[in-house]
């Protein structure tokens, strides 16, 4: 009983998480005048990717793993389905993001002046991402109580 409340908590824990971090990673993008603003563009965006892990690792854990409702509960659910979709939704708006912040980090490495003109897009993208993920969150406890719409 005492490890399903725990993976479930570090699931929510990783909802508070991640929520903040790509709020902040936004804020600071939009803000992003040179180089020397990055740090905490990093910050937010790392924080994001442990979050990301986290929900992906105790989700996965906690819909096949045997700690709650059951595989086929999880599967036969429709809005599970819309949730994984969504959840790859924020994925797929995440790489060229990411694939960004990874050259950034490596031009600052080399000590070269990355090219900033997107973090503006990258922001925007942020804030679509965060919107998403509190729809998903809709979806989780609508899940958990079973509706069905």
């Amino acid at each position: 009983m005492t490890l399903p409340w725990l993976v479930a908590s570090v699931h929510l824990v990783a909802l508070v998480l991640g929520g903040t971090a790509i709020h902040m990673r936004a804020r600071f993008l939009s803000r992003l005048r040179d180089a020397k603003d990055l740090p905490p563009v990093f910050v937010a965006d790392n924080l994001w990717g442990l979050a990301a892990a986290l929900w992906l690792g105790t989700g996965i854990w906690r819909a096949f793993g045997g700690l709650e409702k059951g595989t086929d509960y999880y599967l036969g659910h429709p809005l599970f389905h819309a949730k994984l979709g969504l959840f790859v939704l924020v994925v797929i708006l995440e790489i060229r993001p990411m694939t960004d912040l990874i050259r950034w980090r490596r031009a600052r490495r080399r000590g070269v002046e990355p090219d900033l003109s997107r973090a503006r897009t990258w922001a925007r993208i942020s804030h679509v991402q965060l919107v998403i993920v509190l729809v998903i969150v809709f979806l989780a406890t609508a899940i958990a109580r079973n509706l069905r719409f």
